[in-house]
């Protein structure tokens, strides 16, 4: 009988692990639609909008309520009180204002001051329980004038339905010159019911044009234009950025607007409007969209017993679908990046913020939105014709020159190697290759050298690691299409990571002169990393996994520098970067460049601490709350993150068509495929606490690997992950870890200085290292015969140090020159107040090295000092006669970096007791400009003799009030470089 009961036991066992491979897709409990929060993100430092919008669309009708400032990026801010308006186009989750177009705002008084200074204004007061948001559709009651407003889109149209509390005062105020500075404008009446007209403005696209076509439900009664600062009843000349619509409405119907945009002319604003909208009311409009925003939702249906798990989930999923954004009319027109107007039969789109969306947004339309990723990628060659590029960040036909990398190109890879190829693919290539090719933003640099000096390009690391990355999928798409010689170059500019990664610290470092830029603090944030420390861009290495644990020495030292990351204290030094949010030792959430490292235990075979932190960050990062989202949502990017982690996986490596394995967050998901298939998620034992996979089966076969294949989920099928309480040994055996390695064309590192000064006095001892210690280093001095380095080199004089290395099989490092200078031995500085270390420009001798700064403070050059005075006494070390002193000081405003105001120069026998003063130099320093410039100060001598010369250069202090940091309590910077005496 026992045996009997075991058997039956082991065979219920045995079911039980066994999946289903035909297991049933999820369903829909509610709609869809109704799990989304949009005001998600709206507070905090998400940057994103509650209004109505449609999936990709060109119009965003929201409310504005915030006007300027960088938590108004996107005109909506959870906290504000206030509503301005609203406006017609917004931006989702971005660190740069811009969009706002078409203010609209009903009142019940002609007043066309907004009410931001706190006089009276049209501005009205509103609370958010009288306040609904909606995909597709808003809805506010506005507390000052009683009136009622909702808002419904489609595509590139929209409608506004105010209800008045009365027939009298109904006005309507349209102001052009809402947010950005207004570059041309015009309002025109068309007939009874109707105006049209443009805005052309500056902002972050910095020649934006949008036309308008606006008609009313009812008959204008009058129009009331602004005219320098008056009222008046007729514009003959469409001069007036502002207006006030008055209606026939003596019954108190509804007031309806309907309003078209277009990118191209007046005449496609009143096409996209007839073609959307035209004479459908507004519940059909508002039905229409909800219907559109459901069938995008459809395509991952999730189940949970958790409503704020849905809720993120649904809301993370709106959020991808809010940019791009469709740039065309009905009609194919569409302006591209040259101004000019063109035509196009697939769909052309804007606001591409790449270097956020390539991580996790665009893998994921790759799955869910195979077609619109054809239409992008088509958008990106139809920009590289009409500009001359392919779009790194892209704004209403302007390149914005914001961000780094060339990150359309592993968009186009990843889509090419996961078969969407529905495009001119050699074209395509070709565009990707001239991306990298180019001489700007440090490539030059790096084509030459295999890295990015300090000195010659600002964020040098960051931009070093990107671009290895985006090399090495212009090398896989090269193998791809059998391209040999592009896959060989390619894949080993891939490795050029290898140049910046320092042995000793184990860290990815500037170099700078060829030195490591000191001193090194990895929690510090400067000018070699974008938006991030050493910490936060140390582990950027995702084509190339193996070669980085090789690098460090092996899986267990990867393993305790992540565990390190994880545990880190969460405070970072230097220069306040807001982005950096969300942190979990120095692992920082709400910045991109960290949003691949959980996943990373899985190539070293520890999945249950993937599991540990992906679950961490989905259940403390992301709430169903305004501040739910723990740094700028980007486009889509953060909200990615989630709709992938909380499924089950991610992709670490677009372009490798591996998704890594995390922990699943909901009970069941499908995805309903374009290509007609299902892929189905389930998930047994899953709970809080059971956030550790035990077992994991694909299509009803156990999966012994912590990874999926693009192409597995794409075939339809199921996956089903078995969940338990404590961390288990699924994926900790060799074998079963995903691998992103580069086996062909290995290049040699190239040498750097390991000890030595660049700028000495009397000598210096040199010692060369290299990333790789097998490799053999050969060195010369100026043009001397390169020789085997062996010892410590000894430099007395100025020289050129030329150095290389090769390996075994005879490949040659790139050839590094670094200049040596020799300071006059007698010559010395005291500092009286205190430089930033992340602007030190080579430590305490900056000022006397002889080594002169460039107009980009970012390279290294500069010596900065923060709401400080300069005070610098130079010993010349005994009294000499001098005929000039001279003293560099740069400015660039933009980045509150200011010249003094005054600048005093003393000199004197007694460090002491300054006893000449020479006539100062005083500075209109508040003198707005928008350009990079060096002043040299000089001070005539004659002659007269002195052994020390003081240096005081006074701070603004306070920024001026034009300036965009003086609402935030900005303070000056000053940049100070060599103080010359001759």
């Amino acid at each position: 009988m026992q045996s009997k009961l075991l058997f039956v036991f082991c065979f219920l066992l045995l079911i039980s692990c066994k999946n289903d491979p035909n297991i049933e897709s999820a369903k829909k409990d509610q709609p869809l639609i109704s799990y989304v929060n949009p005001f998600i993100g709206t507070g905090g430092h998400g940057h994103t909008y509650p209004g109505a919008t449609l999936p990709f669309g060109m119009m965003q009708l929201s409310p504005d309520t915030r006007l300027d400032g960088w938590d108004g990026c996107s005109g909506y801010h959870y906290s504000d009180e206030y509503i301005y308006g609203f406006s017609h186009t917004h931006l989702s989750g971005t660190g740069v204002s811009d969009y706002g177009d078409i203010l609209l705002m009903p009142t019940n008084a002609v007043n066309f001051n907004n009410g931001a200074d706190g006089k009276p204004g049209y501005r009205d007061h509103f609370s958010h329980d009288n306040e609904v948001a909606e995909p597709g559709y808003y809805k506010v009651h506005l507390d000052s004038t009683n009136i009622d407003v909702e808002l419904t889109t489609s595509l590139r149209s929209g409608i506004h339905k105010y209800n008045f509390p009365s027939a009298d005062d109904q006005y309507l105020i349209l102001d052009l010159e809402h947010r950005d500075e207004l570059l041309e404008y015009q309002i025109v009446q068309v007939d009874s019911v109707s105006l049209r007209g443009f805005r052309h403005s500056k902002a972050w696209a910095t020649d934006q044009r949008l036309f308008y076509h606006i008609t009313f439900s009812h008959p204008i009664q009058d129009i009331i234009y602004e005219e320098n600062g008056k009222q008046v009843s007729k514009n003959y000349k469409f001069e007036s950025t502002k207006a006030a619509i008055s209606f026939v409405n003596p019954t108190n119907q509804s007031v309806e607007v309907r309003i078209g945009i277009s990118p191209v002319d007046v005449a496609g604003a009143m096409k996209n409007l007839e073609a959307e909208i035209a004479d459908k009311s507004f519940e059909t409009i508002k039905q229409e969209a909800q219907n559109y925003w459901e069938q995008q939702l459809e395509k991952i249906v999730v189940e949970s017993d958790n409503n704020d798990y849905k809720t993120n989930f649904y809301t993370a999923l709106y959020h991808t679908m809010l940019a791009p954004n469709r740039y065309q009319d009905v009609d194919g027109n569409y302006r591209g990046m040259d101004l000019k107007i063109h035509n196009a039969d697939f769909d052309y789109y804007t606001v591409f913020s790449l270097w956020d969306t390539y991580r996790a947004a665009h893998p994921l339309y790759t799955i869910i939105e195979e077609e619109r990723t054809n239409h992008f990628i088509n958008t990106f060659l139809a920009k590289y014709d009409e500009g001359g590029i392919m779009p790194i960040w892209d704004l209403s036909a302007c390149y914005t020159g914001c961000m780094i990398g060339y990150h359309a190109v592993p968009v186009i890879a990843d889509a090419y190697l996961k078969g969407i190829q529905d495009y001119d693919t050699e074209k395509a290539f070709e565009a990707m290759k001239h991306s990298a090719t180019r001489d700007k933003l440090g490539l030059e640099s790096y084509k030459e050298f295999g890295f990015i000096p300090v000195e010659a390009e600002s964020e040098s690391v960051s931009k070093t690691l990107e671009y290895a990355y985006d090399d090495w999928t212009i090398a896989q798409m090269a193998k791809a299409m059998g391209k040999d010689e592009d896959f060989k170059t390619y894949s080993e500019r891939a490795q050029y990571y290898k140049n910046i990664y320092d042995p000793e610290s184990q860290f990815m470092r500037g170099r700078f002169r060829n030195t490591w830029f000191a001193p090194f603090d990895p929690y510090e944030v400067n000018f070699n990393y974008t938006e991030a420390n050493s910490w936060q861009y140390s582990f950027y290495v995702p084509q190339d996994v193996s070669g980085f644990i090789n690098l460090l020495g092996g899986k267990d030292k990867l393993e305790a520098h992540l565990d390190k990351l994880f545990t880190a204290e969460a405070e970072t030094s230097g220069r306040n970067q807001a982005d950096i949010t969300g942190l979990i030792g120095q692992y920082a959430h709400g910045n991109e460049p960290s949003h691949h490292m959980a996943y990373l235990y899985n190539f070293v075979n520890k999945p249950h601490k993937t599991q540990e932190r992906v679950h961490q960050i989905l259940t403390e990062l992301y709430q169903n709350a305004p501040d739910g989202i723990s740094g700028n949502e980007d486009c889509g990017q953060m909200s990615a993150w989630y709709v992938f982690s909380s499924l089950g996986f991610y992709p670490v490596t677009p372009g490798s068509n591996q998704y890594i394995i995390g922990t699943p967050l909901m009970d069941k998901a499908t995805f309903n495929l374009e290509n007609g298939n299902q892929f189905t998620i389930n998930t047994t034992n899953l709970s809080d606490t059971n956030k550790y996979i035990e077992y994991v089966y694909l299509n009803g076969e156990q999966l012994d690997r912590t990874y999926i294949i693009h192409e597995e989920i794409m075939n339809g099928g199921s996956l089903e992950f078995h969940m338990t309480d404590n961390p288990a040994v699924w994926g900790s055996r060799d074998g079963q870890e995903p691998i992103t390695e580069i086996k062909e064309h290995i290049i040699v590192p190239a040498p750097f200085i390991a000890k030595g000064d660049v700028a000495f006095k009397g000598s210096t001892e040199v010692e060369l290292g290299i990333a790789n210690s097998q490799s053999e280093i050969f060195y010369s001095i100026d043009n001397s015969k390169f020789k085997l380095y062996d010892k410590a080199i000894i430099i007395a004089e100025p020289c050129q140090l030329n150095v290389y290395a090769t390996d075994k099989p005879g490949n040659k490092s790139a050839t590094i020159s670094t200049q040596f200078y020799k300071i006059d031995p007698n010559l010395s500085i005291t500092l009286g107040t205190e430089y930033a270390n992340q602007y030190n420009a080579g430590g305490n001798d900056a000022l006397i090295d002889g080594i002169l700064g460039t107009k980009d403070f970012r390279t290294g050059t500069w010596q900065g000092y923060f709401d400080e005075d300069v005070i610098a006494i130079v010993d010349l070390g005994k009294v000499k006669p001098i005929e000039t002193i001279n003293v560099n000081f740069l400015q660039d405003q933009r980045s509150w970096i200011f010249y003094p105001t005054e600048v005093e120069c003393y000199v004197s026998d007694n460090p002491k007791t300054f006893y000449k003063s020479l006539p100062k130099h005083v500075i209109n320093s508040t003198k707005p400009s928008e350009d990079s410039e060096i002043k040299t100060l000089n001070f005539s001598m004659n002659g007269y003799s002195a052994r020390y010369v003081k240096i005081v250069a006074k701070k603004l202090g306070e920024l001026p009030e034009w300036h965009l940091g003086y609402k935030h309590d900005g303070r000056s910077w000053i940049f100070v470089d060599e103080i010359s005496i001759k």
